[in-house]
């Protein structure tokens, strides 16, 4: 089945089955696309999310409780099998329309190897290139699932929903819209807030142990000096620690980045007596209420997390 026949058949469902709600029962497969959708449902309902916030988005089980909330939802909404792996098994008993939203439009997407700041609109075919430093998830080429870290890819997803919850809910169309059109409207006043917060600390080394931000960094001419990775949960050998240890005593002051709720073991070993700060970046909003401006206080959060580390170096 081809990318718009699925999208097509998505918004045909929609029409098919509109009647009038009190409230969409919206499901996200992620925290980041809870938070865009509450945004949109403001007033109108609240959107549940299927993975808890520290769960990891590759490897996630389904229990049978995460099976029962996948076939009640009217609407859910996933990255796309480049992400959440374990969900296009689970999506073939699902009777309701469901979408991967990496397929969408309009979205900015990267590739795992792309020079900072090239990007591609999303026209249905990959866009390969070398990488020097992959990690145990990111091949080569490989869809960059992290797009929810564009403020412009979360107002073309919010338009989205906007429409697919006016169409199962009519009554309230005229609010999802006006959702949507505030939504964008704070984007770009946090995408203004952003890139000012930024001015002053381009190119000062931080390291990171995911790839997980090129989006972010793209937006505001940021770029990470490495990216630690061990290859899973495994500890990596005393040569492979020493080379880390090298670049970080190359860097000078720099900043090492993890993400909540767990440091990783790897970074005391990696930092002991070099002149480094240890900070957090939330990629996936665990800290962050999911509520109508849950999605711009988990970018804002993670603007001032890298500024507030690389103001200080």
């Amino acid at each position: 089945m081809s990318r718009l026949f699925s999208l097509s058949l998505f918004a045909a469902l929609l029409v098919g089955t509109a009647t009038v709600h009190a409230e969409v029962r919206v499901l996200a497969s992620i925290k980041p696309l809870q938070l865009i959708a509450a945004a949109v449902q403001d007033g109108v309902g609240e959107p549940d999310v299927l993975l808890p916030a520290i769960a990891s988005a590759h490897h996630y089980a389904l229990r049978p409780s995460d099976v029962r909330r996948l076939r009640d939802a009217e609407l859910f909404y996933w990255i796309g099998p480049d992400l959440e792996n374990f969900l296009p098994r689970a999506l073939d008993g699902r009777k309701g329309p469901s979408l991967a939203v990496q397929e969408l439009p309009g979205l900015t997407l990267r590739h795992f190897g792309d020079a900072q700041g090239d990007h591609h609109e999303h026209d249905g075919h990959d866009h390969a290139a070398p990488v020097d430093e992959p990690d145990h998830d990111h091949r080569p080429g490989s869809l960059d699932a992290h797009l929810w870290l564009l403020p412009a890819n979360a107002r073309v997803i919010a338009g989205r929903m906007a429409a697919d919850f006016a169409a199962a809910d009519p009554a309230n169309a005229e609010r999802y819209r006006a959702n949507s059109e505030a939504f964008a409207e704070r984007l770009e006043a946090l995408d203004a807030r952003l890139a000012q917060r930024f001015a002053g600390v381009r190119g000062k080394p931080y390291f990171v142990f995911h790839e997980a931000y090129d989006y972010f960094e793209a937006a505001y001419g940021l770029r990470h000096t490495g990216v630690f990775s061990a290859g899973g949960e495994a500890q990596p050998g005393a040569r492979h620690v020493a080379a880390m240890r090298e670049r970080l005593q190359q860097a000078g002051p720099s900043c090492v980045f993890s993400e909540p709720p767990t440091r990783p073991r790897l970074a005391e070993t990696l930092t002991s007596g070099l002149p480094v700060k240890m900070a957090e970046l939330d990629v996936l909003g665990v800290g962050v209420a999911a509520d109508a401006q849950g999605y711009e206080r988990l970018l804002e959060g993670l603007g001032n997390a890298l500024a507030d580390c690389l103001d200080s170096l």
